[in-house]
């Protein structure tokens, strides 16, 4: 049997082209990633230890329960000082020796496992139990060098096994597969626990345990825990559709039935075939490889399309199941790596690189054209391992360059005095306030590998195997003494066809014959992402009537036009946020032409909102330029479809704000002297938007800002809104004119309140804080992508961010449209189509047109809906809206000094 599958000890001199980047920007870069790293990891223990995570835009600890809900998401936080155990082994890497063991001592000392709290079994496996692994790893790793650690006896691999004993109830089920979530005191089962209700769990949640448990197993003698990982990785290869060898994403943990039969390689599933070729390589059981070399050659047969990678069903793989990409799959080219097929590495990476140069950042998701589908960014360290593992494999300096850019990004874009924000919109620029713990676990770990000379390393890393969090387990670890009472099954030898693999390490020189070989790859790949982002007219079906209400006339609070869906059989029913939702019924008409009609009309309907998503306008942002906030507070804010096109003004609009009289500018006004030559602020309702642009600009003012009077609203969670005009034409508004929810509208109006004057950018995306600080022209953007990059970049930001939902509905011959409950004089609805279903049923469609500047009136676009399998569902920050700027800045301020001389580095 070979030893290792790879142990990246690759010949890579031959892949460079170029100039190799000289050993002192590589040290230079190497002692950036630690300054970085300090930044993030002092400010969260200066701030928020012992809380789970650091909120970095408040300067506070995260604790669950204390903060508004964020859903699951809130599920990897156990009140067990997350962030610092996930951070134990990257202290070592790093060479904070010192560090590492005061962190090993507080752990011991603060660290409680035993919390009635319910927990996800996947996000504490992989964080909590692989960090008290790979901190247990490291601490005897430096006990045997006779220098550091002299002290310790095992401590956290015993807290390690009191927390693997606390997941094991969640596998008590008849499958084996375990339950999503666990409570720490109680278990599964009984009423105090709230959990063991849950039928579904993704392919990732039961197949990302093995390595943790196994590891466990072997450094205790206990088999127990080896035993029930592998029972559950056999159940899904077991379950695996058979005439694909693809598996989906949702399983039923008691039937074995799949609930969602999507596949690919990103949210849901990712880390399964990870933990297959990883278990290979730390267990050395063959089993494990020959599994993963089935699966691989299927997904290279049906998913890979390079250098895309697209989700199909696994009952049809030739057919797609969607047209957009995670994020979470820009793991994929690593593992690649590892499984010795470089070239679709280097072509799905380059591609992941084209999108992050035109993005800043990798979005949560983007299309098949590389827009923008899911506008967060929660600095995922995906994209780093990739670039980490093809430097490990080719030497080619290239890689260099894009840890680079992935570096510039994170200082420029995500730095805040008191650590790393999370990005709310890649588009704008604006933030999270948040920063999850496996910044801190993976993200450095890869850019100090990457940058790092073997003399920089406190242990040869070839010893190790890196878990989906980073964190490092001992090879030796495959001749420990292991036993399983559970035996596995076997692979049959017809089911086994891996005549096409290679079981020995890859060798550079024969993969890359032509030292530009990598270059030839990448070029074509960034010619496609830069020239992408058609916008193909909207299907329209041939031989259609014309029903006597067009969609695009229809407005909700017209009588006239009422009475006409009564009679097509269009009814209207209120919904509690302020919508309403159209649902036509064929057998209410008073006709069947009637009938038809009404259906014809929806149709148009949905096709108006189809045609709207496509072209519907980015979000723009507010900048707070002023003292003290220097560009570092950006608000997400709605675009007007009339008035100044920000996106085609290099500087942008600057000025200082000032509240107009009257507040809702529906009159000429009072305060014309005030205004002139600033930037209005406005309430919304009472008048068309198109009414206040035009009574401020006659006042002189150069801009306006309309805030909603809806309390509690915000982008956080409320879809973008769009100002539509007046139903007229609106050429004669030359000012640009910006929407701020509620929250977001407060934290302006209480800055003016603070200091008075308070100057802001109207712009297409926050801009360079530098060039604002030292006073120079602002460039288009905060940070250019290469020159390659740049002409298709504004076409490419336009795609909504929220996909619709689709619903079933019961009667065979009903459509459901939802709109906003005022419609304004022109509607012009949004929707984003969905991935393909499989069951034939009637779609009801969200469609939400911009509406009357009505106070009554809600959000402009669909309820959003999240990927229920992904690993970490992007939510917006949960701060209250009545925050004051006093809290929001108590600790700001105190770094003021220090901030600027860390621009000053940046620079």
């Amino acid at each position: 049997m070979p030893a290792v599958l790879f142990l990246l000890t690759l010949l890579g001199a031959l892949c460079s082209h170029g100039q190799a980047m000289t050993r002192e920007e590589k040290q230079r870069l190497r002692n950036q990633v630690v300054e970085m790293f300090d930044h993030a990891y002092q400010n969260y223990m200066d701030h928020a230890y012992p809380a789970d995570e650091l909120m970095p835009l408040t300067c506070r600890g995260r604790v669950r329960g204390l903060e508004p809900s964020r859903g699951d998401i809130d599920d990897a936080l156990g009140k067990f000082s997350l962030t610092l155990i996930d951070t134990l082994d990257t202290l070592v890497l790093l060479n904070k020796t010192t560090e590492f063991e005061a962190a090993v001592r507080r752990v011991l000392k603060d660290v409680r496992l035993d919390n009635d709290i319910v927990v996800s079994v996947f996000e504490t496996n992989i964080r909590v139990l692989g960090g008290l692994l790979g901190g247990h790893s490291m601490a005897v790793m430096l006990k045997e060098g006779g220098q550091h650690m002299q002290w310790y006896q095992d401590e956290l691999l015993h807290m390690a096994k009191d927390l693997g004993l606390r997941l094991l109830p969640a596998f008590n089920t008849s499958s084996g597969l375990p339950y999503p979530r666990v409570n720490l005191k109680h278990g599964v089962w009984g009423p105090e626990t709230r959990t063991g209700t849950e039928t579904d769990t993704c392919t990732a949640c039961a197949g990302t345990i093995i390595l943790e448990f196994a590891a466990l197993s072997r450094f205790t003698g206990d088999p127990v825990f080896e035993a029930h990982a592998r029972r559950a990785m056999d159940f899904l290869w077991e379950k695996r559709q058979r005439n694909s060898n693809l598996v989906g994403t949702t399983i039923n943990i008691h039937s074995g039935e799949w609930v969602r039969r999507d596949s690919g390689v990103g949210a849901g599933i990712d880390s399964y075939y990870e933990y297959l070729l990883k278990a290979y390589i730390l267990l050395g059981d063959d089993l494990f490889l020959q599994r993963f070399n089935i699966h691989y050659a299927s997904i290279m047969k049906y998913i890979s399309q390079p250098p895309l990678l697209l989700d199909v069903h696994i009952h049809k793989p030739l057919l797609p199941a969607r047209t957009w990409m995670d994020s979470l799959l820009a793991f994929f080219p690593g593992l690649q790596v590892l499984k010795g097929d470089i070239r679709p590495a280097i072509e799905t990476h380059e591609m992941l690189y084209q999108v992050t140069k035109k993005h800043n950042f990798l979005p949560e998701a983007f299309t098949t054209d590389f827009r923008v589908h899911w506008a967060q960014h929660p600095l995922r360290p995906e994209f780093a391992e990739s670039t980490y593992f093809l430097y490990k494999a080719t030497g080619d300096p290239y890689y260099l360059e894009a840890g680079r850019t992935i570096l510039d990004n994170l200082n420029r874009f995500a730095r805040v005095p008191c650590g790393f924000a999370a990005m709310k919109d890649v588009r704008t620029g604006s933030h999270e306030d948040r920063m999850d713990s496996f910044f801190l676990a993976e993200m450095f770990k890869y850019l100090f590998l990457l940058f790092a000379d073997v003399d920089d390393l406190p242990f040869d890393v070839e010893d190790y195997v890196f878990t989906t969090e980073a964190h490092l387990l001992p090879l030796s670890l495959s001749t420990a003494p292991h036993a399983s009472s559970i035996p596995s099954n076997k692979t049959s030898e017809v089911e086994l066809d891996d005549s096409n693999f290679d079981w020995t390490c890859p060798n550079t020189r024969l993969l890359f014959p032509d030292p530009a070989f990598p270059r030839n790859l990448r070029e074509p790949i960034r010619s496609a992402v830069d020239k992408s982002c058609p916008r193909p007219a909207p299907y329209r079906e041939p031989g259609m009537g014309r029903p006597p209400l067009r969609a695009q006339d229809f407005m909700a609070n017209n009588p006239e036009h009422l009475e006409l869906l009564r009679r097509m059989g269009v009814s209207l029913i209120h919904l509690k946020d302020g919508r309403v939702q159209l649902v036509q019924h064929a057998t209410q008409a008073v006709s069947a032409v009637a009938a038809e009609d009404g259906v014809r009309f929806m149709q148009e309907m949905m096709e108006l909102s189809s045609q709207q998503q496509k072209e519907q306008l980015p979000p723009r942002a507010i900048q707070i330029v002023s003292h003290p906030f220097f560009g570092r507070v950006v608000l997400t804010a709605g675009p007007a479809q009339f008035g100044t096109d920000l996106s085609k003004s290099s500087t942008g609009v600057r000025g200082f704000v000032t509240v107009a009289e009257p507040y809702s500018g529906c009159s000429e006004i009072t305060n014309a002297e005030y205004v002139r030559g600033r930037i209005a602020l406005l309430q919304r309702g009472q008048c068309m938007f198109a009414e206040k642009a035009r009574h401020i600009q006659k006042a002189g003012a150069v801009g306006g800002i309309v805030i909603d009077d809806n309390e509690g609203s915000s982008s956080d969670t409320a879809p973008l809104f769009q100002m539509a005009g007046d139903g007229r034409s609106t050429d004669d508004v030359t000012l640009p004119l910006l929407f701020l929810f509620h929250k977001e509208g407060n934290i302006l109006l209480e800055a003016l309140k603070e200091y008075r004057e308070v100057e802001v950018l109207l712009s297409d995306k926050a801009r360079d804080r530098a060039a604002i600080f030292k006073g120079k022209p602002l460039p288009g953007s905060l940070i250019e992508g290469s020159m390659d990059v740049q002409e298709a970049e504004e076409d490419c930001t336009t795609e909504a961010t929220t996909p619709t939902s689709f619903e079933p509905v019961s009667q065979s011959q009903m459509s459901t449209v939802e709109l906003d409950e005022l419609a304004p004089e022109e509607v012009t609805p949004s929707q984003e189509e969905n991935s393909p279903i499989e069951e034939d049923t009637s779609p009801a469609e969200e469609v939400s047109p911009p509406e009357e500047d009505a106070s009554s009136a809600d959000q402009a676009q669909p309820k959003e809906e999240r990927d229920s399998e992904k690993r970490e569902e992007p939510e917006g920050d949960t701060d209250s809206s009545s925050q004051s700027v006093d809290e929001l800045l108590a600790d700001w301020r105190e770094d003021l000094e220090a901030f600027k001389q860390m621009e000053k580095d940046e620079l």
